[in-house]
């Protein structure tokens, strides 16, 4: 059997006061959440949107992921639902799709932003790189609970997880691809290109297109990355949670193209009559709260 060279032996359970045991993951995601909503709010505030929406369109976009989630996974895992529909709602049944979840989230909130006569586009834009910030990092605190452990592998960064746990995965200690662990720094590093091309100037204009290139660029990471995982081959080199994102990715792509051409559409009709066409920033026709 090959040997990691990256071994985690430590215990993933952490005792709290009250005979209380918490995952160390869950704490980990705890703070990662907490940590992308302030990030939100910070970013609001500069883009003088009201922050106190922030919270209502962030549990807005529950329901959302979760039944999005659940219509993915029960793509991905037919089986796990073989007892009958009412599966599907059964709480004892678990089991998410991080892609629809995170599709489904975004509608909802995008309903719960309309609802609130908030402007859908700047928030959109507001929220992509908190966004990527909460699904990369989160996957990285996988690695805490040694869950999303890939296929058998002897590489040099292959990992494994000793000690009695319990860990997330099955056959923890089997040297393995962290699989986590690739989605989850290249969804930051898709972040990071976003964010630098922001500082630099781009995405002027505040009309949700930074939303989708964030969608499409994690989700073409996370169809890399499922090549790698343990959930067998659908077609080709993907099972169908990767195919999955590859769908999300596209579909992103296509909605930016729709928008760049709609927004072209629309200046050139404000140049043709003679219009100004206020765009995003313009600190002077920004909505005052």
């Amino acid at each position: 059997m090959p040997i990691a060279v990256i071994t985690f032996s430590f215990d993933p359970l952490v005792g709290l006061p009250g005979d209380l045991v918490v995952r160390w993951q869950t704490i980990a995601l705890a703070v990662i959440v907490l940590a992308s909503l302030v990030l939100g709010a910070v970013l609001a505030r500069r883009e003088d949107l009201r922050a106190d929406d922030l919270l209502s369109i962030a549990v807005g976009a529950v329901p959302g992921a979760v039944l999005a989630g659940r219509i993915g996974y029960l793509l991905a895992h037919p089986e796990a639902f073989a007892a009958g529909p009412f599966a599907f709602v059964d709480p004892g049944v678990p089991g998410l799709d991080l892609g629809l979840g995170v599709v489904g989230g975004i509608l909802t909130a995008a309903y719960v932003a309309s609802l609130l006569g908030a402007p859908i586009g700047r928030w959109a834009h507001v929220l992509a790189l908190p966004l990527l910030v909460a699904i990369g990092a989160g996957k990285l605190a996988l690695v805490l609970g040694g869950s999303g452990q890939g296929l058998p592998f002897d590489g040099t960064w292959a990992t494994a997880f000793l000690g009695p746990g319990p860990w997330g995965s099955l056959a923890p200690a089997l040297p393995s691809h962290p699989a986590q662990a690739y989605e989850g720094i290249g969804t930051l590093v898709v972040a990071v290109v976003l964010t630098l091309s922001v500082l630099l100037g781009g995405f002027a204009r505040r009309d949700g297109r930074l939303l989708l290139i964030a969608l499409a660029g994690w989700a073409f990471v996370r169809a890399a990355a499922s090549t790698t995982w343990r959930d067998p081959v659908a077609a080709g080199p993907l099972p169908i949670a990767g195919w999955v994102a590859v769908a999300i990715g596209v579909g992103a792509l296509v909605l930016i193209v729709v928008v760049t051409v709609t927004a072209r559409r629309a200046g050139s009709h404000a140049g043709a009559s003679g219009e100004d066409g206020p765009a995003w920033p313009d600190p002077e026709t920004r909505p005052k709260f």
